[in-house]
Protein backbone atom coordinates (compact mmCIF):
# COMPACT_ATOMS: atom_id res chain seq x y z
CA UNK A 1 0.00 0.00 0.00
CA UNK A 2 1.41 3.07 -0.77
CA UNK A 3 2.01 5.68 1.77
CA UNK A 4 2.43 9.70 1.00
CA UNK A 5 2.66 12.01 4.02
CA UNK A 6 3.37 15.53 4.21
CA UNK A 7 5.24 17.70 6.82
CA UNK A 8 6.28 21.36 7.67
CA UNK A 9 2.89 23.62 7.38
CA UNK A 10 2.65 26.29 10.10
CA UNK A 11 1.44 29.68 10.56
CA UNK A 12 3.26 32.68 9.36
CA UNK A 13 3.48 35.98 8.83
CA UNK A 14 3.03 37.64 5.01
CA UNK A 15 6.53 37.72 3.67
CA UNK A 16 7.81 34.54 5.31
CA UNK A 17 9.43 31.58 3.47
CA UNK A 18 8.35 27.84 4.63
CA UNK A 19 9.55 25.15 3.11
CA UNK A 20 6.87 22.11 3.09
CA UNK A 21 8.63 17.84 2.97
CA UNK A 22 6.91 15.33 1.22
CA UNK A 23 7.94 11.25 1.60
CA UNK A 24 6.03 8.73 -0.44
CA UNK A 25 6.49 4.83 -0.70
CA UNK A 26 5.60 4.84 -4.26
CA UNK A 27 7.97 2.11 -5.94
CA UNK A 28 9.61 2.70 -7.64
CA UNK A 29 9.51 6.29 -6.57
CA UNK A 30 11.86 7.73 -9.38
CA UNK A 31 9.09 6.65 -12.19
CA UNK A 32 6.74 8.76 -11.14
CA UNK A 33 6.44 12.76 -11.58
CA UNK A 34 5.06 14.15 -8.30
CA UNK A 35 3.31 17.54 -7.52
CA UNK A 36 2.05 19.51 -4.90
CA UNK A 37 -1.67 20.87 -5.02
CA UNK A 38 -3.36 23.03 -2.21
CA UNK A 39 -6.89 23.42 -1.03
CA UNK A 40 -8.15 27.00 0.65
CA UNK A 41 -11.09 26.48 2.84
CA UNK A 42 -14.34 26.38 0.63
CA UNK A 43 -12.40 26.18 -2.55
CA UNK A 44 -11.54 23.33 -4.92
CA UNK A 45 -8.15 21.93 -4.88
CA UNK A 46 -5.62 23.75 -7.08
CA UNK A 47 -2.21 22.85 -8.78
CA UNK A 48 0.47 24.59 -7.17
CA UNK A 49 3.95 22.63 -8.92
CA UNK A 50 5.01 19.36 -10.60
CA UNK A 51 8.30 17.78 -11.43
CA UNK A 52 9.34 15.41 -13.43
CA UNK A 53 10.66 11.69 -12.66
CA UNK A 54 13.88 12.75 -13.01
CA UNK A 55 13.45 16.51 -11.58
CA UNK A 56 14.48 17.95 -14.86
CA UNK A 57 11.22 19.66 -15.56
CA UNK A 58 9.22 21.63 -13.32
CA UNK A 59 5.51 23.40 -13.93
CA UNK A 60 3.92 26.12 -11.63
CA UNK A 61 0.95 27.57 -11.37
CA UNK A 62 1.35 31.56 -12.48
CA UNK A 63 0.14 31.69 -8.77
CA UNK A 64 3.21 30.93 -7.34
CA UNK A 65 5.98 31.14 -10.24
CA UNK A 66 8.86 33.12 -8.71
CA UNK A 67 8.11 32.41 -5.07
CA UNK A 68 7.24 28.84 -4.64
CA UNK A 69 10.37 25.97 -6.31
CA UNK A 70 9.62 22.59 -6.30
CA UNK A 71 12.69 19.81 -6.42
CA UNK A 72 13.13 15.63 -5.31
CA UNK A 73 15.32 13.62 -4.28
CA UNK A 74 14.98 9.96 -5.52
CA UNK A 75 17.43 8.67 -3.12
CA UNK A 76 15.48 9.65 -0.21
CA UNK A 77 12.10 9.30 -1.77
CA UNK A 78 11.18 13.04 -0.87
CA UNK A 79 9.51 15.96 -2.86
CA UNK A 80 10.12 19.51 -1.45
CA UNK A 81 8.45 22.53 -1.57
CA UNK A 82 10.36 26.02 -0.74
CA UNK A 83 7.68 28.59 -0.26
CA UNK A 84 9.11 32.26 -0.29
CA UNK A 85 7.05 35.65 -0.28
CA UNK A 86 4.43 34.02 1.65
CA UNK A 87 0.65 35.75 1.20
CA UNK A 88 -2.59 35.54 2.92
CA UNK A 89 -3.51 34.36 -0.09
CA UNK A 90 -1.39 31.19 0.27
CA UNK A 91 -3.01 30.10 2.92
CA UNK A 92 -4.25 26.36 2.00
CA UNK A 93 -4.19 23.00 2.72
CA UNK A 94 -1.27 21.27 1.07
CA UNK A 95 -1.44 18.38 -0.65
CA UNK A 96 1.43 15.88 -2.10
CA UNK A 97 0.75 13.65 -5.04
CA UNK A 98 2.03 11.23 -7.47
CA UNK A 99 1.32 10.17 -10.84
CA UNK A 100 1.77 7.13 -12.95
CA UNK A 101 0.64 8.55 -16.23
CA UNK A 102 2.43 11.51 -16.46
CA UNK A 103 6.51 10.94 -16.83
CA UNK A 104 7.09 14.88 -17.01
CA UNK A 105 4.27 16.11 -14.11
CA UNK A 106 3.06 17.73 -17.43
CA UNK A 107 -0.51 18.03 -16.24
CA UNK A 108 -2.69 20.10 -13.36
CA UNK A 109 -5.41 17.87 -13.08
CA UNK A 110 -6.41 16.78 -9.78
CA UNK A 111 -7.64 13.68 -11.44
CA UNK A 112 -4.60 12.51 -13.62
CA UNK A 113 -2.49 11.89 -10.35
CA UNK A 114 -2.57 8.86 -8.68
CA UNK A 115 -1.04 8.75 -4.78
CA UNK A 116 -1.65 11.56 -2.43
CA UNK A 117 -0.91 12.61 1.03
CA UNK A 118 -3.79 13.95 4.19
CA UNK A 119 -2.42 17.64 3.82
CA UNK A 120 -0.53 20.03 5.93
CA UNK A 121 -1.77 23.19 6.77
CA UNK A 122 -0.11 26.86 5.98
CA UNK A 123 -1.54 29.69 7.35
CA UNK A 124 -0.18 33.37 6.01
CA UNK A 125 -1.25 35.85 8.18
CA UNK A 126 -1.10 39.67 7.78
Amino acid sequence: QVHVAETGGASVQTGASLKLSCTASIRPFSHHAMAWFRQALGMEREFVASISWEGATTYYADSVKGRFTISRDNSENSVTLQMNKLEPEDTATYYCAGTRGYDYGETSRVQDYDYWGQGTQVTVSS
